[in-house]
């Protein structure tokens, strides 16, 4: 008690005295190893302990990446590896060899700077090239060359449009919730449908691809088919179900196994066999051997070919994959006519020439089989197609849109706010460029989402967007920009997704009438200017996204949205060479950077290290964190000199003489 009132007494200056440092050898300070400068404050002494503890992991992580140790090295441009031939580099349309060392510098800083950037490089790609690993729609994951496969939405060098056209097509149908979403998921194995105990999730057809026994097929997921309704979206889906039976080269009808038949059923199988195609019964949910004898039940529906499986479990699918794949025809080859082509096709990619050695080593590798890894954020990839993600609140016009950019009618539109749940993605060709639409649920708040369903439904679209290149902002014109539209255009913005923000239901707040007020509201026609600085203030960490007026209704300005997603798409892309970057810091003012002086570093040189989105290495005399205002000024002053329209710019920081901690 006597000692509990003594520090009462004495206060502040007890707990004073508590934290000065013993008599003896004074702690080190996070300046470096065996730096010694007094007493160190108990606020820094736990972030020195931890980057001494990051210092000791990072020293026992190797620091060779698996691409560097053969006997090619795969770099970006500008950044070669020390005693390692640099690969040979493409920048504004002439030969570059690399990074020029600056004037002023040592070899020794030299070598170090190169060193940094390499390492940063080959983790940057490490992370971004996993992004969206199979593309969306894809039935399992990704591979090179002649085989169909994608990584993150960036093809190799291989037909992959015209073999998707060739390969036969089986469609999955049946009444609402027997299974078909899972039955799906289950021969694609992915997750691509959303699967939940609620009737009628599924109401697009959602496109995937089964491999069996050496051969591929796509397969089709319709919605639950229920002939008889007339309400909107029950015919919507119904509508979609047939265009994939009209396609496809096989059906598979599901039914429930566990449950009677219903009038559904029925109607349904009396469409399908009068259709003359190859058609399939499967009882699913027939989960163990004692209830599978049930399935002759369903014989008499009039199919000939009645499997008894469960999807959820898988038994029963290698005997109805079996029985398909029998009756399909064979898929029509398509010759890799481009592999022939393939130095002018990297020729063009890269907006210069291509060395003939280069070339002929190229081909030589792809002939023998030898595939090197690429990385999707060193350019290394030939981009033949550019995924677009339609992003936005509910009700806004998406899915609108989606059929406006395609000429077809693949989505199912309604004035019901929901009414998109899985993702749909398609392919149009324009100008010689294949742009990958997909069209996502509309993101809401958490407090908004109540069903499952819906909150698998946001929780898809925002895997699709980081899985996408480019992301459009849909805002509708006639409520202006919510808090729940920044939020979304936030996602984009933090995932390093190029942005155009594209004002929907335009025609809406520029048709007068005889009074000369709006059709819509009676109120004054809006200005196009005005509005825009509007929808600037709202979302003013977008000042770099092209801002589009269109109305998907009435086909208003839609083409130039692909004019656009093709110039965001090579912004995103570009890579500046590092003389141009250190050529560029000379030019800068840095002093009108309005930034705190204990904030304010000098840098010394930077180097662009990634691309998509555009990444570079700040080498500095501190190792701080920028400032937020200094990291928008260069931000700015990049976009100034070289462009990068759309697409955010991200910054690292590394100390030139920094010491390792500990």
């Amino acid at each position: 008690m006597a000692k509990r009132e003594e520090k009462k007494r004495l206060g502040k200056k007890h707990r004073q005295a508590s934290t000065r440092p013993k008599k003896g050898k004074a702690p080190r300070a996070a300046g470096g190893r065996g730096a010694v400068t007094g007493a160190v404050a108990p606020k820094a002494r736990k972030k020195i302990a931890t980057k001494r503890a990051d210092a000791a992991q990072a020293a026992k992580t190797p620091r060779r990446a698996p691409e560097f140790e053969g006997k090619r090295t795969i770099a970006p441009d500008g950044i070669g590896a020390e005693g390692q031939r640099k690969s040979v580099g493409r920048v504004g349309g002439r030969i570059s060899k690399g990074p020029q060392k600056p004037a002023d510098m040592d070899e020794q800083q030299w070598r170090e700077a190169e060193r940094i950037g390499e390492e940063l490089s080959v983790q940057m790609g490490r992370g971004a090239s996993g992004h969206g690993a199979g593309g969306v729609g894809a039935g399992g994951g990704g591979r090179y060359g002649p085989g169909l496969k994608r990584e993150g939405g960036a093809l190799g060098i291989d037909p992959e449009l015209e073999r998707d056209r060739s390969l036969p097509l089986v469609a999955i149908c049946g009444r609402p919730n027997v299974g078909k979403s899972t039955l799906f998921n289950r021969l694609t194995g992915s997750r691509r449908s959303i699967v939940g105990d609620e009737p009628g999730i599924t109401r697009d057809r959602i496109y995937g691809e089964v491999e069996w026994s050496g051969r591929d097929v796509r397969i089709v997921d319709t919605g639950g088919v229920v002939p008889d309704d007339e309400a909107l979206i029950p015919s919507e889906i119904f509508r979609q179900a047939q265009v994939a039976l009209d396609e496809a080269d096989a059906i598979v009808m599901v039914v429930d196994g566990r449950t009677e038949l219903a009038s559904p059923d029925l109607e349904l199988a009396r469409l399908l066999l009068r259709g003359g195609k190859p058609c399939f019964l499967a009882v699913n949910k027939m989960d163990t051997p004692e209830i599978a004898v049930q399935a002759e039940n369903f014989r008499r529906l009039g199919f000939r070919n009645v499997m008894a499986i469960s999807a959820e479990h898988g038994s029963g699918i290698g005997d109805l994959l079996d029985e398909v794949f029998a009756v399909l025809p064979a898929a029509v080859e398509v010759e890799p006519e481009r592999m022939e082509g393939i130095g002018e096709e990297m020729e063009e990619d890269a907006e210069g020439p291509v060395d003939a050695p280069v070339r002929a080593k190229m081909v030589e590798d792809l002939e023998d089989g030898e595939r090197p890894r690429k990385l999707r954020t060193h350019g290394d990839f030939v981009q033949t197609e550019t995924k677009v993600a339609i992003i936005g609140r509910p009700n806004v016009g998406k899915s609108t849109l989606l059929n406006a950019l395609t000429g077809t009618d693949r989505a199912i539109v309604s004035p019901i706010a929901g009414t998109t749940r899985d993702a749909v993605d398609e392919v149009v060709e324009r100008g010689g460029h294949s742009f990958r639409f997909v069209d996502t649920a509309g993101i809401r708040r958490k407090g908004k989402t109540k069903l499952m369903a819906e909150k698998l439904s946001v929780i898809m679209a925002r895997k699709h967007l980081e899985a996408a290149d480019v992301s459009l902002l849909i805002i509708d014109a006639t409520e202006g920009v919510a808090a729940l539209d920044a939020n979304i255009g936030g996602y984009a913005h933090e995932s390093g997704r190029s942005v155009i923000v594209v004002v929907n239901k335009w025609d809406l707040m520029t048709t007068a009438g005889a009074d000369g007020l709006r059709v819509f509201d009676g109120k004054p026609v809006v200005d196009p200017k005005v509005y825009e600085e509007q929808v600037r203030h709202a979302l003013k960490y977008l000042d770099y996204a092209p801002l589009l007026f269109i109305s998907a209704s009435e086909g208003i300005n839609v083409e130039q949205v692909f004019k656009k997603v093709e110039l965001v798409a090579r912004e995103r892309r570009k890579r500046v060479s590092t003389g141009q970057m250190n050529r560029f810091l000379d030019r800068v003012d840095f002093q009108r950077a309005s930034v705190p002086m204990n904030k304010r570093v000098r840098i010394y040189y930077m180097t662009q290290a990634a691309v998509a989105p555009p990444t570079f290495v700040l080498f500095t005399d501190k190792d701080v964190k920028l400032h937020f205002s200094f990291e928008r000024f260069l931000g700015n002053q990049i976009r100034e000199a070289f462009g990068f329209i759309g697409s955010p710019i991200w910054f690292k920081v590394k100390a030139r003489n920094k010491k390792k901690a500990g």
